[in-house]
Protein backbone atom coordinates (compact mmCIF):
# COMPACT_ATOMS: atom_id res chain seq x y z
CA UNK A 1 0.00 0.00 0.00
CA UNK A 2 1.33 3.44 -0.89
CA UNK A 3 0.87 6.20 1.66
CA UNK A 4 -0.60 9.39 0.20
CA UNK A 5 0.51 11.75 2.98
CA UNK A 6 2.15 11.25 6.33
CA UNK A 7 3.37 13.21 9.33
CA UNK A 8 6.71 12.62 11.03
CA UNK A 9 7.42 13.28 14.70
CA UNK A 10 10.84 13.52 16.32
CA UNK A 11 10.13 13.10 19.99
CA UNK A 12 7.11 15.42 20.47
CA UNK A 13 7.66 17.74 17.49
CA UNK A 14 6.33 17.51 13.94
CA UNK A 15 9.41 17.59 11.73
CA UNK A 16 7.74 17.07 8.36
CA UNK A 17 4.36 16.47 6.76
CA UNK A 18 3.53 15.57 3.16
CA UNK A 19 4.12 12.71 0.77
CA UNK A 20 6.69 10.09 1.77
CA UNK A 21 9.14 11.59 -0.73
CA UNK A 22 8.68 15.01 0.89
CA UNK A 23 9.04 13.67 4.44
CA UNK A 24 11.84 11.13 4.21
CA UNK A 25 14.76 13.59 4.16
CA UNK A 26 13.71 15.12 7.49
CA UNK A 27 13.09 11.64 8.93
CA UNK A 28 16.56 10.45 7.88
CA UNK A 29 18.26 13.57 9.26
CA UNK A 30 16.49 13.28 12.62
CA UNK A 31 17.15 9.54 12.80
CA UNK A 32 20.83 10.01 11.97
CA UNK A 33 21.03 12.67 14.71
CA UNK A 34 19.74 10.11 17.22
CA UNK A 35 16.16 11.36 17.64
CA UNK A 36 13.27 8.95 18.24
CA UNK A 37 11.26 9.27 15.02
CA UNK A 38 7.72 8.06 14.38
CA UNK A 39 5.90 8.53 11.07
CA UNK A 40 2.12 8.19 10.75
CA UNK A 41 -0.10 7.76 7.70
CA UNK A 42 -2.44 10.77 7.83
CA UNK A 43 -5.45 8.74 6.65
CA UNK A 44 -5.43 6.08 9.39
CA UNK A 45 -2.50 6.87 11.75
CA UNK A 46 -0.85 3.56 10.94
CA UNK A 47 2.94 3.68 11.21
CA UNK A 48 4.91 4.37 8.04
CA UNK A 49 8.36 2.82 7.96
CA UNK A 50 11.25 3.87 5.80
CA UNK A 51 14.41 1.88 5.15
CA UNK A 52 16.92 4.53 6.24
CA UNK A 53 20.12 2.63 5.41
CA UNK A 54 22.65 4.42 3.24
CA UNK A 55 22.59 7.98 1.97
CA UNK A 56 19.46 9.97 1.13
CA UNK A 57 19.59 8.99 -2.56
CA UNK A 58 19.54 5.30 -1.60
CA UNK A 59 16.63 5.87 0.82
CA UNK A 60 14.66 7.76 -1.84
CA UNK A 61 15.33 5.01 -4.40
CA UNK A 62 13.76 2.44 -2.06
CA UNK A 63 10.50 4.35 -1.57
CA UNK A 64 7.57 2.42 -3.05
CA UNK A 65 6.17 3.82 -6.25
CA UNK A 66 2.47 4.38 -6.95
CA UNK A 67 0.64 1.18 -7.86
CA UNK A 68 -0.02 0.53 -11.54
CA UNK A 69 -3.71 0.53 -12.39
CA UNK A 70 -4.91 -2.85 -13.62
CA UNK A 71 -7.23 -2.89 -16.60
CA UNK A 72 -9.75 -5.69 -16.74
CA UNK A 73 -13.31 -6.44 -17.79
CA UNK A 74 -15.93 -3.78 -17.34
CA UNK A 75 -15.88 -0.11 -18.28
CA UNK A 76 -12.42 1.02 -17.11
CA UNK A 77 -12.94 4.69 -18.03
CA UNK A 78 -15.89 4.78 -15.62
CA UNK A 79 -14.12 2.72 -12.99
CA UNK A 80 -16.53 -0.19 -13.42
CA UNK A 81 -15.14 -3.57 -12.39
CA UNK A 82 -16.80 -6.90 -13.12
CA UNK A 83 -17.03 -9.26 -10.12
CA UNK A 84 -19.13 -12.23 -9.19
CA UNK A 85 -22.23 -11.80 -7.01
CA UNK A 86 -24.07 -14.76 -5.50
CA UNK A 87 -27.79 -14.28 -4.87
CA UNK A 88 -30.87 -16.44 -4.44
CA UNK A 89 -33.12 -16.94 -7.49
CA UNK A 90 -35.82 -14.64 -6.06
CA UNK A 91 -33.18 -11.87 -5.72
CA UNK A 92 -32.15 -12.29 -9.36
CA UNK A 93 -35.83 -12.22 -10.41
CA UNK A 94 -36.40 -8.97 -8.51
CA UNK A 95 -33.22 -7.39 -9.93
CA UNK A 96 -34.14 -8.39 -13.49
CA UNK A 97 -37.52 -6.69 -13.11
CA UNK A 98 -35.97 -3.34 -12.08
CA UNK A 99 -35.60 -0.49 -14.57
CA UNK A 100 -32.12 -0.69 -16.07
CA UNK A 101 -31.59 -4.29 -14.99
CA UNK A 102 -29.56 -5.92 -12.27
CA UNK A 103 -26.44 -3.76 -12.53
CA UNK A 104 -28.30 -0.46 -12.25
CA UNK A 105 -30.44 -1.72 -9.36
CA UNK A 106 -27.40 -3.05 -7.46
CA UNK A 107 -25.48 0.21 -7.95
CA UNK A 108 -28.46 2.20 -6.61
CA UNK A 109 -28.79 -0.09 -3.59
CA UNK A 110 -25.07 0.20 -2.81
CA UNK A 111 -25.07 4.00 -3.23
CA UNK A 112 -28.04 4.32 -0.84
CA UNK A 113 -26.33 2.08 1.73
CA UNK A 114 -23.10 4.10 1.43
CA UNK A 115 -24.98 7.36 2.04
CA UNK A 116 -26.79 5.95 5.08
CA UNK A 117 -23.58 4.58 6.61
CA UNK A 118 -21.36 7.58 5.84
CA UNK A 119 -21.86 9.41 9.13
CA UNK A 120 -21.44 6.45 11.49
CA UNK A 121 -18.56 5.05 9.40
CA UNK A 122 -16.78 8.41 9.38
CA UNK A 123 -17.14 8.73 13.14
CA UNK A 124 -15.90 5.17 13.74
CA UNK A 125 -12.89 5.55 11.41
CA UNK A 126 -11.96 8.90 12.92
CA UNK A 127 -12.13 7.55 16.47
CA UNK A 128 -10.04 4.50 15.57
CA UNK A 129 -7.46 6.68 13.81
CA UNK A 130 -7.14 9.15 16.69
CA UNK A 131 -6.98 6.31 19.21
CA UNK A 132 -4.21 4.57 17.23
CA UNK A 133 -2.10 7.75 17.20
CA UNK A 134 -2.79 8.64 20.84
CA UNK A 135 -1.85 5.15 22.01
CA UNK A 136 1.43 5.23 20.08
CA UNK A 137 2.51 8.73 21.12
CA UNK A 138 0.64 9.67 24.27
CA UNK A 139 -0.25 6.39 25.97
CA UNK A 140 1.80 7.28 29.04
CA UNK A 141 0.79 10.95 29.22
CA UNK A 142 -1.40 12.54 31.84
CA UNK A 143 -4.96 12.71 30.53
CA UNK A 144 -4.59 9.82 28.06
CA UNK A 145 -7.18 7.54 29.66
CA UNK A 146 -9.70 10.36 30.08
CA UNK A 147 -9.07 11.55 26.51
CA UNK A 148 -9.64 8.03 25.22
CA UNK A 149 -12.90 7.66 27.15
CA UNK A 150 -14.14 11.04 25.94
CA UNK A 151 -13.12 10.30 22.35
CA UNK A 152 -15.30 7.19 22.29
CA UNK A 153 -18.06 8.91 24.29
CA UNK A 154 -18.14 11.70 21.68
CA UNK A 155 -17.54 14.48 24.21
CA UNK A 156 -15.39 17.07 22.42
CA UNK A 157 -15.05 19.50 25.33
CA UNK A 158 -13.86 16.84 27.78
CA UNK A 159 -11.54 15.32 25.15
CA UNK A 160 -10.05 18.73 24.42
CA UNK A 161 -9.56 19.45 28.13
CA UNK A 162 -7.88 16.06 28.68
CA UNK A 163 -5.25 16.69 25.98
CA UNK A 164 -4.69 20.41 26.63
CA UNK A 165 -1.43 19.84 28.56
CA UNK A 166 0.12 17.64 25.86
CA UNK A 167 2.93 19.04 23.69
CA UNK A 168 1.34 21.30 21.08
CA UNK A 169 2.25 19.23 17.99
CA UNK A 170 0.97 16.00 19.58
CA UNK A 171 -2.20 17.71 20.84
CA UNK A 172 -2.91 19.42 17.50
CA UNK A 173 -2.42 16.23 15.48
CA UNK A 174 -4.67 14.26 17.86
CA UNK A 175 -7.33 16.96 17.47
CA UNK A 176 -7.00 16.85 13.70
CA UNK A 177 -7.36 13.07 13.59
CA UNK A 178 -10.32 13.12 15.99
CA UNK A 179 -12.17 15.87 14.14
CA UNK A 180 -14.48 13.46 12.30
CA UNK A 181 -15.50 11.86 15.62
CA UNK A 182 -17.81 14.62 16.68
CA UNK A 183 -21.37 14.18 15.48
CA UNK A 184 -23.36 17.20 14.32
CA UNK A 185 -20.34 19.51 14.16
CA UNK A 186 -19.77 19.52 17.94
CA UNK A 187 -15.97 19.55 17.58
CA UNK A 188 -14.02 22.77 17.72
CA UNK A 189 -12.52 22.17 14.28
CA UNK A 190 -15.95 21.58 12.78
CA UNK A 191 -17.76 24.67 14.01
CA UNK A 192 -15.25 27.36 14.81
CA UNK A 193 -12.68 27.03 12.09
CA UNK A 194 -9.91 26.26 14.54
Amino acid sequence: MTTATCTAFADDRVIASGTPAEVVAAVKAAHDAGAAVLVFNDADARPVEFDLRGDLAAVLARLPSAPVEKRGPGRPKLGVTAREVTLLPRHWDWLAAQPGGASVALRKLVENALREAEGPDRVRRSRETAYRFMTAVAGDRRGYEEATRMLFAGDWAAFDAAIEAWPSDVRDYARRLAEGSWRNGQGRGLNSGG
